[in-house]
């Protein structure tokens, strides 16, 4: 019998199978879990060199499997300024001049995290305000939510923006009177600026090792990285593969390319990316923007704008094709849709496929889902969708009365808004995940909101939408064998069994046990990924 070279023993431990945490431990050899039970049950598996650690009520659990994020950019912003304490314009130009001072190196200036509608002056920023600053050096930076980005003038001129540049399809660049460009560019248009991205081979080595690192400290042992973004297609299959012939790859990546109805490159992927730590996953694409700025596609108009319902950026019968021929290839389709009009779209679209190809495990998927009309609820269960969620999105404001979402969707709309409780109701099933840079890739802000339907001021008193609430076992296992299983990996990924992969964290407090005000303040103390401790702290 294979001796342990681990056993971590708690009186808080979580397999992802019961109600709650037990005592118990975990025995781990090698890359696998080779025991779970009482200290009595794994004393066989005890050797000379099995080291043994004994955490108290601290809670054992499986490593947190974030469902949605973007590696490359968020690894991107980890290292550029970051603008979301901005409260106006001209703050945001300063706090942008402050930091290219820092760099003056750097062909590019770049940030993120601005946003207009969070600014007193509610405008659009113009590229003058930072030509002020910064006339001489090219500046991109992207909003909060990465669906627009703001350049100075140098920055247009770099990559050939003017007065003559078309829009491109399901983008616009904001322009002047006269027709020039004034320095902000919608969805889409990013992608004619797609050089300020351009990095250098061991710039984007350092800025995702420190991803990793990031990944570690939070208990992160698995992501989706999902490339695609409007008009762009960030990833870096070639430093993955390095980090992973290294021994670096502390997390797992499964990523996703772009939906486009072209499947000679995702198919190459398919077969070329299959290792148990980097992998293929799938298929995405876009089918609306977002609902601060209106881009959300919904079935009937905004509450505040009732001439505008948003559009979808693709024609539906486009995207149906599209989802009917990779479903007939065999891939899985996860689509970005955030108003109730882009839910039923992407419905709609799976429907099709089954009723075109038949039926078959395909685990589709729809991201985001801040809205849904009541109707569609139950059709997630039907056709066998997930629900890809990310609760930290329901606090877009620190307090609550400034909410925009609360303007966006007044009325009836409003109790349909990250409705993951009726969701799950209906039988859908849910894989949670940060969708970090746009929030934290911290996954106890995600738990807390979810627990709590809290903004940071504490309110709504009650929470928003408080039958919306989740258990902090429904989030947890959500958070882990939920994505585990949206990502086909439920045999070896998602709960602590012999036989799986020895993928595991430790928290510094019994998450079960405490007031979900404290569950902000957690903190990993180990974080283990295929039995190996990657992070202690």
């Amino acid at each position: 019998m294979r001796k342990a070279d681990w056993i971590l023993e708690s009186e808080a431990l979580f397999t992802g199978m019961t109600a709650g945490p037990e005592p118990g431990c975990v025995a781990v050899g090698g890359d696998r879990i080779l025991a779970v039970g009482s200290l009595s049950e794994v004393r066989d598996l005890r050797g000379p060199n099995t080291k043994v650690f004994r955490f108290g009520n601290q809670l054992i659990m499986p490593g947190f499997h974030d469902f949605h994020l973007h590696v490359v950019l968020g690894s991107l912003c980890l290292e550029t300024v970051d603008l979301t304490s901005a409260t106006s314009e001209e703050e945001a130009a300063l706090m942008v001049k402050r930091f290219a001072d820092t760099r003056p190196d750097d062909p590019w200036v770049l940030g993120w995290g601005w946003y207009h509608t969070f600014w007193n002056s509610k405008r659009l920023p113009h590229r003058s305000t930072l030509d002020r600053l910064i006339p001489d050096r090219p500046v991109f930076l992207f909003n909060a939510e990465f669906h627009g980005a703001w350049l100075n003038t140098k920055g247009l001129e770099v990559v050939g923006i003017t007065k003559e540049t078309p829009d491109p399809p399901f983008g616009r660049i904001e322009r002047e009177p006269d027709g020039s460009p004034s320095g902000f560019l919608y969805e889409t248009a990013m992608g004619l600026a797609k050089e300020a991205l351009s990095l250098s081979k061991s710039r984007r080595r350092n800025l995702i090792k420190g991803f990793l690192k990031e990944c570690a400290r939070q208990g992160v042992t698995s992501v989706h990285d999902m490339f695609p973004l409007p008009g762009l297609n960030l990833g870096d299959l070639e430093t993955y593969e390095e980090l992973e012939r290294s021994g670096e790859l502390t997390s797992r990546i499964h990523f996703l390319s772009a939906l486009d109805g072209d499947f000679e490159w995702p198919q190459y992927l398919r077969r070329t990316y299959r290792s148990d730590v980097l992998q293929f996953s799938g298929l995405k694409q876009f089918l609306d923007g977002v609902p601060v700025t209106y881009t959300a596609y919904l079935l009937s108009p905004y509450s505040d704008r009732p001439d505008i319902s948003g559009r979808p950026l693709f024609p539906p019968e486009t995207v149906k094709e599209w989802t009917v021929a990779a479903d007939k290839e065999g891939f899985r389709v996860r689509f970005h849709a955030c108003g109730d009009g882009a839910v039923r779209l992407a419905l709609d679209c799976f429907e099709l496929a089954r009723v075109k190809n038949g039926r078959r495990d395909a685990r589709h998927t729809i991201e985001h889902i801040e809205v849904i009309h009541p109707a569609d609820l139950p059709r997630f269960a039907e056709l066998e969708v997930i629900a890809s969620m990310q609760p930290e999105h329901l606090r877009a404001t620190p307090f609550f009365e400034d909410n925009p979402y609360r303007v966006r969707y007044a009325g009836e709309r409003e109790q349909y808004l990250w409705a993951i409780r009726s969701l799950k109701e209906h039988g859908a099933r849910v894989a949670l995940g940060s969708d970090f840079p746009v929030v934290t890739i911290n996954p106890f802000t995600e738990i807390y909101r979810a627990v709590s339907r809290l903004h940071d001021d504490g309110q709504p008193v009650g929470g928003w939408n408080p039958e919306q609430k989740l258990s902090v076992n429904e989030v947890l296992t959500d958070y882990t064998a939920g994505s585990a299983f949206a990502a086909f990996r439920e045999n070896d990924l998602g709960t602590l069994e012999p036989g799986k992969r020895a993928d595991l964290v430790v928290l510094d407090r019994n998450l079960f046990d405490i007031d979900p005000t404290e569950i902000r303040d957690t903190r990993v103390i180990l974080t283990m990924m295929n039995g190996r401790i990657v992070y202690e702290g």
